[in-house]
């Protein structure tokens, strides 16, 4: 499965490090989030299809307050792509699987 949990503790290595050898998605949500439980399995099904090319990270901004503040999250769903240690592409709020399908495949090319 190309999905992680990710958390304040890890996110260095699971995302800034792993971003250098695959590009990760991070998807920042909480579970009160309608719009983040709805872009959960979508995004989720999208980057299976991609697995090998692109790893998915789900962080809950609600446990993880210290990340979300340095990425300045304001509102979720927030799903920033990393590569080689920095985010190149991202998109605030829920959106259909053929655009997220659209997304990862222009960023991970």
């Amino acid at each position: 499965m190309a999905k992680i949990e990710v958390n304040d503790s890890n996110f260095e290595q699971e995302v800034i490090e792993k971003s250098k050898e695959i590009p990760v998605i991070v998807d920042f949500w909480a579970p009160w989030c309608a719009p983040c439980v709805m872009l959960g399995p979508l995004i989720e099904k999208v980057a299976e299809e991609n697995e090998g090319k692109v790893v998915l990270a789900k962080m809950n901004v609600d446990e993880n307050p210290l990340k979300s503040q340095e990425y300045g999250i304001m509102s979720i769903p927030n799903v920033k792509m990393f590569k080689d240690g920095k985010i190149v592409s991202e998109f605030v709020g829920l959106m259909p699987e053929d655009a997220i399908r659209q997304w990862i495949n222009e960023n991970i090319n």
